[in-house]
């Protein structure tokens, strides 16, 4: 490690949505992996607190983070990051992300996502930076009809956040073969869930949480009654739907390789990888993980299927696992362990219960 942070030491790395759940946790390994971090984040769906929470994290190397808040929509502000620092790669998680409310409102998940890469591909261009690791999602697969999930699926999103990581796939794809400069890492999430095992930082929605462990987590601290199961019927074990859970430490470190692959290849082109556990795990079984790591009972109230959900998604791992030299170490036990220690030291997320909307 110490080599590798000798090394790191020259790069200077831009996070965009630094200050959300993944980013978070993602700027923090960079930091104690050596790298300078510029997070830039328009704070909708997150806090400045995060970052400063994550600077205290990262001890002697706190020094090397440094925070904007700005909108990826707003070129000019974009310009202003760039012109001060000299980024030798993006790593860019900035998006808008809640499938339902991307059905409700297409245009602003366009608009916020879409252009707001746009403008980040064009500065970057500008500023000869050409080396990003894209987050993408595995809903560019939709409704895989078969598992593992391989990086070769067809691809088919079935809502419009699907659809805008799989169009930024495709533009990300076309700016590398028009300009084989562009060195561009597209990784495909399952489901991240868990926290630092420090409970400092974890994942804090605002609003009415969209996936399942922060449900679970706020039902467990008494801010909401029961966790609502969306269908009982599928051809599962237990008839809940199965997912591929990944710790986001997993995840983050994931993110760490994708970083070193870039660096150390010279002709990487524009590469798709899947990050997950690879293992199927149901909501029944991932609400008893938590209910054992936590002593709390999650009461339950199960409802009909929700449209558009899937009944089996996980993840084959084996192209990061070759290529990246990186694999998912942790089960869901820890990471249900991990997410109760940040939930309880942190009931309200970052903010106070008057805050919290």
């Amino acid at each position: 490690m110490d080599g590798n942070i000798e090394e790191a030491k020259s790069k200077s790395i831009l996070v965009t949505g630094g200050a959300g759940y993944i980013g978070s946790h993602t700027t923090l390994q960079l930091l104690l992996g050596g790298y300078r971090v510029a997070v830039i984040d328009n704070l909708d769906n997150s806090c400045e607190e995060a970052i400063q929470r994550v600077a205290q994290l990262a001890g002697k190397y706190g020094g090397n983070l440094t925070f904007h808040q700005a909108d990826l929509r707003d070129k000019e502000a974009l310009e202003k990051v760039f012109s001060v620092e000299k980024f030798d790669a993006v790593i860019h998680f900035a998006g808008l992300k809640a499938v339902g409310e991307s059905v409700a409102k297409p245009l602003l998940y366009y608009n916020n996502n879409i252009v707001g890469t746009l403008n980040l591909l064009e500065v970057m261009i500008a500023h000869d930076c050409k080396k990003l690791v894209f987050s993408s999602s595995a809903t560019v697969y939709g409704q895989p009809k078969e598992v593992p999930c391989t990086e070769d699926f067809p691809l088919c999103a079935v809502n419009p956040y699907g659809r805008t990581k799989l169009f930024i796939e495709e533009i990300c794809c076309d700016a590398q073969r028009a300009d084989p400069e562009w060195k561009i890492m597209l990784l495909r999430y399952f489901n991240p869930v868990g926290a630092h095992p420090s409970g400092i930082i974890g994942e804090d929605p605002r609003g009415i949480p969209n996936n399942l462990m922060p449900f679970v987590q706020q039902v467990a601290v008494g801010r909401r009654p029961e966790l609502t199961v969306f269908g009982t019927d599928y051809k599962t074990k237990d008839g809940t739907g199965v997912r591929d859970y990944i710790h986001v430490m997993d995840l983050s470190d994931g993110h760490i390789a994708a970083l070193s692959k870039l660096f150390e290849t010279n002709d990487i082109g524009c590469e798709v990888y899947n990050l997950g556990s690879g293992r199927g795990t149901s909501v029944l079984e991932m609400v008893a993980a938590f209910e054992k790591a936590s002593g709390k009972k999650i009461p339950l109230k199960f409802v009909d299927r929700r449209p558009g959900d899937s009944e089996t998604v996980y993840a084959s791992t084996e192209k990061a696992e070759k290529e990246l030299n990186w694999k998912a170490q942790y089960g869901i036990e820890k990471m249900c362990r991990d997410q109760w220690n940040w939930s309880e030291k942190n009931p309200w997320g970052y903010r106070s219960p008057e805050t919290t909307d």
